[in-house]
């Protein structure tokens, strides 16, 4: 079959796309509160024949749509994201995800009538993971929602056209320090601050960073540091990240940042509680099969894309889908100058011409390589492999 039916698909569906992406950018959701977003890409996809599960893996805005024509064959994923980044708004680009996801589905639907297998959209709340139980994927994985799937895929907007390197693990959590109020220029020494305790445990981050590997990323903020100058401060809060290369590792790590805290904690006569606020991101493994398939389908449709990059310090739930099933996670531009990335500059982008662009490449791109994993049961069979091997 000529791709190009496919691609005809996506450009048929382009407004409608666009125009979802575009209210995304206007009304955008925080994670786990995507219910609007959610809405109209399931709208979407029933409207189109997908049959859709909503709730799902206990997410109120996560959804699994899925499409057959009852012929046997694989099941081929492809992954919606679409939360916002609070104050930015859609800073990571999850407008263009979600609606190119939809679309690369909905487009094979109708191009090739008689596909064997299945062709799956998940809709993957909270990838951002600056709200409590972030982490779609990780919960969608943890559900059972790859035991019937055989590859997976998503597009991110980005500055360049990349393939999809490796990216770090990620341990998220808030460290809460409690201590003693007083009056802080008339009786400081009934106090305990708790602030302090919270400064000291930035400089053990910062004395830490020369001993451990140079993947690492320690960071965060001090999300509540007192009311009034003129207390003690008898709470503090550090909302961070830790990341590594290596997942293993990277439990390392978090206990020395937590041996940080306790030692501050210690010094300053506070106590310390740690809390896990987000699901625990993977590694990202790429499949180099899939990767290739991508690329011979942007080249396909006239553009140049780059080969994977260096490891990438940005995490991912995409990685967590990655040790379950083959998957990749390629870059896509959204425009001619660079544009940083969780910033407004980048939401702005999106819903320009280029960042349109950007949005019907990806479903094209997508829509192809799926195309090739549902009908090439050889490339398919490589991808596993790959992925069994562990390289």
């Amino acid at each position: 079959m000529d791709k190009k039916l496919i691609w005809r698909q996506v450009d048929s569906l382009s407004e409608e796309l666009i125009a979802i992406s575009d209210w995304m950018y206007h009304n955008p959701e925080l994670g786990h509160q995507e219910h609007q977003a959610a809405e109209k890409l399931v709208n979407l996809l029933q409207f189109n024949g997908f049959k859709v599960e909503k709730p799902y893996a206990g997410m109120a805005t996560a959804f699994r749509a899925e499409y057959s024509n009852g012929i046997e064959g694989p099941n081929i994923a492809i992954f919606a994201e679409y939360d916002a980044l609070p104050g930015i708004g859609h800073g990571c680009g999850h407008n263009l995800i979600g609606t190119s996801a939809v679309g690369a589905a909905i487009a094979i639907k109708k191009a090739v009538p008689s596909f064997p297998g299945k062709i799956i959209v998940f809709g993957s709340p909270a990838e951002e993971g600056v709200v409590d139980n972030a982490g779609g994927k990780v919960l969608i994985a943890d559900a059972g929602g790859m035991k019937d799937i055989d590859a997976a895929m998503m597009v991110h907007p980005s500055n360049v056209n990349r393939l999809g390197s490796s990216s770090n693990a990620r341990y998220a959590m808030e460290l809460t320090f409690t201590g003693q109020t007083a009056h802080a220029a008339g009786a400081p020494q009934d106090g305990i601050n708790a602030l302090d305790a919270a400064i000291q445990t930035f400089n053990g981050f910062n004395a830490l960073r020369q001993h451990v590997t140079p993947d690492v990323r320690i960071h965060g903020i001090i999300a509540e540091g007192g009311v009034a100058p003129n207390i003690v401060p008898d709470r503090a809060v550090i909302r961070m990240y830790v990341r590594s290369a290596d997942s293993e590792y990277l439990n390392e790590v978090v206990e020395k940042v937590k041996n940080c805290a306790r030692g501050a904690a210690l010094a300053t006569g506070a106590q310390v509680k740690f809390r896990k606020t987000a699901n625990t991101y993977k590694n990202m493994i790429n499949n180099q099969v899939l990767n290739e398939i991508f690329k011979n389908n942007v080249e396909s449709l006239g553009k140049v894309i780059e080969p994977a990059g260096k490891r990438g310090a940005g995490s991912t739930d995409m990685a967590n889908i990655s040790h379950e099933v083959p998957s990749i996670h390629p870059y896509l531009s959204l425009s001619d100058t660079k544009v940083i990335g969780h910033s407004t500059d980048m939401a702005d982008a999106t819903i320009t011409d280029k960042g349109h662009h950007c949005l019907v490449l990806a479903a094209k791109a997508m829509a192809g390589t799926a195309y090739d994993l549902l009908t090439d049961k050889a490339l398919l069979e490589q991808a596993k492999q790959e992925f069994n091997s562990g390289s």
